[in-house]
């Protein structure tokens, strides 16, 4: 794997479409192996040094020809590498984050609360030695289920794996910290309700996109790593609207 210095992907989370990605089950989905499972099936450790930093923002409910009538969002794109043939897997949003995090949507059709029996994206990580951080906008010490607007549990998919939040959940104030100090190797970040575009204009949530990926790629963790032979971000939007 190349060692990059960010990824950043974007994704309209809510929208309708056609999948691009095998149609999963609960019973086919390999992200929700166990950790010992991975181990037995011969998973080799990962090497920290070796890793790149991966940025996983995920924006909503734009498709990708609005979106690119923001100049802010346009601009980002154009110093990009863009990737346009994503879709999502289901509406509404949270079995498109199940999905992202699992391989799985789970039969789940709405925006419920469901404890899973499942370990997920972060639990396999975990096990092969990739650090791995989530950064929900929003999240206070009332925990993942009960924190207030602008944070939405069905934003936050890592809070349904066993019912409960890993450590390596933390509010979107952490990043600053984290991005001169000790960046992990997998970084997920979830806005709240407005700066996703959930509830705001597409052009408040575009300058706070733009700000923060300013702040990803002016960080140690970008500055330190080897810059990618063909752009620095990889910028993806569902082709349908929401």
């Amino acid at each position: 794997m190349r060692n990059l210095a960010a990824l950043i992907v974007i994704l309209a989370a809510c929208g309708p479409g056609k999948t691009a990605l095998p149609t999963p089950t609960a019973s086919n989905a390999r992200l929700t192996e166990s950790p010992a499972a991975t181990r037995a099936a011969g998973t080799p450790s990962a090497s920290p040094t070796a890793l790149p930093h991966v940025f996983v923002v995920v924006m909503e409910n734009t498709g990708l020809a609005r979106a690119m009538r923001s100049t802010t969002i346009a601009a980002l794109a154009a110093r990009s590498l863009l990737a346009t043939n994503y879709r999502a897997v289901a509406r509404p949003s949270l079995p498109n984050y199940l999905a992202l995090t699992s391989g799985s949507t789970w039969d789940i059709a709405d925006d419920g609360y469901y404890p899973l029996p499942a370990t997920g994206l972060g639990s396999q990580l975990s096990a092969v030695g990739i650090s791995w951080r989530a950064y929900m906008e929003g999240l206070t010490a009332a925990g993942c289920v009960r924190s207030p607007y602008p944070y939405a549990v069905k934003h936050n998919p890592f809070a349904y794996y066993g019912g409960a939040c890993p450590p390596n959940v933390v509010g979107l104030d952490s990043l600053e910290t984290d991005l001169e100090r000790d960046t992990p190797n997998f970084v997920w970040i979830t806005p709240g309700l407005c700066h996703d575009g959930h509830d705001c204009p597409l052009d408040e949530a575009a300058a706070w996109l733009d700000e923060l990926v300013t702040r990803i790629t002016a960080s140690r963790a970008r500055r330190a790593t080897p810059r990618p032979r063909r752009g620095g971000n990889r910028v993806r939007r569902d082709t349908a609207p929401a």
